[in-house]
This record gives structure tokens, C-alpha cells and sequence, in this order.
């Protein structure tokens, strides 16, 4: 079994600091689990803790069965990929992949085989004679890996293994560690501060800020359901939306009003009892970019959902184009920022004063003091 199990644990520094705040998760055998967050959100540490690098102030952490707060790290049965990965430049691919297998004694034809059955699955069979300083970063990454894979350990451990690669070959790599993952069926601990990364490659993502879990979730679900604004807001490219609006009842209805804006809020979401409290108060309106639609069939159908914008500036990224707008808010002073993804074949142009229909199915509305949300 390479299950995890956090129980309460924290990581306390001395003057105060607390960087790890009661961590509690259970991580599955076999399971891919991407900590994500911004800078100092603790889940480096998290990561050292793991791997013994770090020692662990509160808690228990376990691997299986085993508690390992007290266990050295070479004992943890566990291997880790460091950003830097953390190659020895006087020794070749082979010696460098080698190396952890000929500090435990193993005999040379078995790591001979080991290696070269790691270099085979990371395609760098024909790299094993040379030394880092002629390998690119890119293939540095596989050495790495492969230095971990050649242990057999139970429990990966990465530490934005990606960061220092361009943006075409971390894409590539992305899809290289999901595959290795399903090759060799072992539990996956991997940290990241890109959002893009977690959403393509985790089983479930943590996401973590100022040393606190704030969700636990598969990529879809904390995209789909985000249990607060930093969740909404973290995850997802362009970030969502977010308006502060009053809640307004109207006979039977209940509309968003920001500004001269009114949006008419779907009965299966205003009849909603958790949404009771905010009638008349202020709340945050949350959409995602990709639910604002400047078709003309959207804008004169979509009924009680239309609002007039004005085109700020307009991105064309080729499958898609951003519109960053503006409209009316809820200060008289400050107009409220949107930004759409729209269809290439749209229209809208830099200047231009257009209609803006939301797809209010997909809306989320969130407390404002707390800010968690309140319907989804």
C-alpha cells in the first residue's frame, strides 16, 4: 500500500510562523494529488514534510500503515524530483540514475537492468553516456525521473518539476507524466503553483493558501463547484468574474442589480433556502469567462439575462478571443471589469458598445463577508 494519511498536522517555525496549518487528507494508492497555490501557501513544505526533509511540528503522518514522523528519509521508502533536479555534473545519465541503487548495494546487473528499463519507459536509452552540461532541460527532467523510478518507491514526490522548462515542452512533459503514472501504478505527490498543470494532469487537486487547505476536489468539481472566491478565482484561465451586486426581489423573481444592470436569477437557484438571508444585501456575482455570449441570437433570446458593455480591448488567441469589458457597477463611480471568451468569429472590436448575455445556469453567488459560496 503507498496510501497518505494527514492527520492535523502542522509546521511551526520559530518567531511565530506558522507555515502548515491542521492538514488533514486521506491520498488514495495509486492516486496522482496535486497541491496547488500561490507562493508561501505552505505546500512546499507539505511536500518536505513528506520526504523528512522537513520535521513535523503537530500530527501524524503516515505511509500505509506506518507512521513516519520519526523515520529518517532514506527510510521512508519514498523518492523525490526537485525543481533544480539536482543532477551530479561530473557523472553520466547512467551513473547519475545509478546512483541511490548502488549506495543500497544492489548488484550491478540489477541495476543495469533497472536503469535501462527506466530509460527505456523516459525514451533516453541513447543518453546514458553523456553527462548533464550536454543534455537539455527537458531531458535533465527525465534523468531526474528516472532516478526516482530506478528505486521502486512507493510514494513520487515533485516539486514544480516543470517550472524551468519552456512553455511547449512543459505542455509535452505534462502529458509524459500522466503516462508514466498509469505505467508504473504508483501514488503521485506533486507540487505546482500553475493551475494548468493540476487541471491536466490530477486525479483530485488541494488547494492550499496561507498554509490552510481551501478544497479538496477533482479538477472538474473545483471548477464546477468552488467552494469559495479564492478557489473560483485560483482555478480556471481566465480567472472568473466576480461583481458585487444587491439581491432584489421582484414579485416572484429575484434579480443580481449592479448599476443599471439587472440579472434575472434562475428559479432553480433563487428558490434556493440558503439564499434567503441576502435577499436586499450585497453579494458577489461569479461567472466565468467562457458564459458571456456576444452572439446576436444569445443577446435576444437569453431573456432578463442581457447587459450593455463596452469593449475595452480584445485579445485574439486564435481558437478563442478575450474580450476585456466594462459596464456599469454597483459604485456609480467605478465601472465594473469583465472579461468574456467568445467565439473568433466574433464581431466585438476594440471601442465598441455591445449587449452581453450571461449564461445565468451557470452562475455562482457568493457571501460577501465570508466568502464562501452560497449557490452554485
Amino acid at each position: 500500500m503507498a496510501s497518505l494519511s494527514f492527520k492535523h498536522i502542522y509546521k511551526k517555525y520559530p518567531g511565530g510562523v506558522t507555515a502548515v496549518s491542521d492538514f488533514c487528507l486521506e491520498v488514495r494508492d495509486k492516486e496522482f494529488i496535486i497541491f496547488v497555490g500561490p507562493s508561501g501557501c505552505g505546500k512546499s513544505t507539505t511536500l518536505r514534510m513528506i520526504a523528512g526533509l522537513e520535521e513535523i511540528t503537530e500530527g501524524e503522518l503516515f505511509i500505509g500503515d506506518r507512521l513516519i514522523n520519526d523515520v529518517a528519509p532514506k527510510d521512508r521508502d519514498i523518492a523525490m524530483v526537485f525543481q533544480n533536479y539536482a543532477l551530479y555534473p561530473h557523472m553520466t545519465v547512467f551513473d547519475n540514475m545509478a546512483f541511490g541503487l548502488k549506495l543500497r548495494k544492489v548488484s550491478k546487473e540489477e541495476i543495469k537492468r533497472k536503469v535501462e528499463e527506466a530509460a527505456r519507459i523516459l525514451d533516453i536509452s541513447h543518453l546514458l553516456d553523456r553527462r548533464p552540461k550536454a543534455l537539455s532541460g527537458g531531458q535533465k527532467q527525465r534523468v531526474a525521473l528516472g532516478r526516482a523510478i530506478v528505486r521502486e518507491p512507493k510514494v513520487f514526490l515533485l516539486d514544480e518539476p516543470l517550472s524551468n522548462l519552456d512553455a511547449k515542452l512543459r505542455a509535452t512533459m505534462r502529458t509524459e507524466l500522466t503516462k508514466i503514472h498509469q505505467r508504473l501504478g504508483t501514488t503521485f505527490v506533486y507540487v505546482t503553483h500553475d493551475q494548468v498543470e493540476a487541471m491536466t494532469m490530477a486525479t483530485r487537486i488541494v488547494v492550499m493558501k496561507d498554509g490552510l487547505i481551501q478544497q479538496v476536489d477533482t479538477p472538474q468539481n473545483l471548477y464546477d463547484y468552488p467552494a469559495n472566491i479564492f478557489v473560483a478565482g485560483f482555478i480556471g484561465t481566465p480567472q472568473m468574474n466576480f461583481v458585487d451586486c444587491t439581491l432584489k426581489k421582484n414579485g416572484a423573481d429575484l434579480y443580481a442589480v449592479f448599476g443599471k444592470n439587472e440579472i434575472k436569477i434562475p428559479a432553480d437557484k433563487a428558490n434556493d433556502p440558503a439564499l434567503a438571508d441576502f435577499i436586499g444585501k450585497e453579494v458577489i456575482l461569479g461567472v466565468r469567462p467562457e458564459c458571456l455570449k456576444d452572439e446576436p441570437l444569445a443577446t435576444s433570446t437569453m431573456t432578463g439575462a442581457v447587459i450593455d458593455a463596452h469593449v475595452d480591448v480584445t485579445e485574439l488567441m486564435g481558437a478563442e478571443i478575450y474580450l476585456y469589458l466594462s459596464t456599469d457597477g454597483i459604485d456609480p463611480n467605478t465601472p465594473q471589469a469583465l472579461v468574456a471568451r467568445v467565439s473568433p468569429r466574433s464581431q466585438s472590436r476594440t471601442g465598441d458598445d455591445i449587449k452581453i448575455a450571461l449564461d445565468t445556469s451557470r452562475i455562482h453567488i457568493f457571501d460577501k463577508d465570508t466568502e464562501k459560496c452560497i449557490v452554485h
